[in-house]
């Protein structure tokens, strides 16, 4: 295999040093907020293993779409004013990506910097689908 220019964790950290961060217990805080919007970004098959409750899945391949008013893939969650967006995968790296390329496209969002097993491990509150 040939050698990469740019690692994964490369463009991670690059992305987390233009973007917002939010910490775990600082999203637990607004969980009920009607303001912010949680965005699950991960694989269906993770969340079906839980998820915060509320939360907007919106799976990491289909985002861009879905956040763009031109593309026939539009979800009207994503054009609600004076909301704040905030994504989450597992560990804060695909939403790290995934933030950097909705604030690229125009779209303000933030990320939880450590992801959902942080919010479980700091205690914030899971739903599952049997819930």
């Amino acid at each position: 295999m040939p050698k990469l220019h740019t690692t994964a964790a490369d463009l991670v950290a690059a992305a987390r040093a233009r973007i917002a961060e939010v910490e775990t217990t600082d999203l637990i805080a607004a969980v009920n907020d009607p303001n912010t919007v949680i965005v699950d970004i991960r694989d269906i098959r993770e969340r079906k293993k839980g998820f915060i409750p509320g939360s907007v899945h919106a799976p990491r391949g289909m985002l861009e779409f879905w956040v763009d008013p031109d593309s026939p893939y539009y979800r009207d969650v994503f054009g609600q004013d004076g909301k704040r967006y905030v994504l989450h995968c597992a560990s804060g790296w695909r939403s790290a990506l995934a933030t950097a390329a909705l604030n690229d496209m125009g779209f303000d969002a933030a990320h939880l910097r450590e992801g959902f097993s942080d919010w479980v491990k700091q205690g914030g509150p899971v739903e599952t689908p049997d819930d």
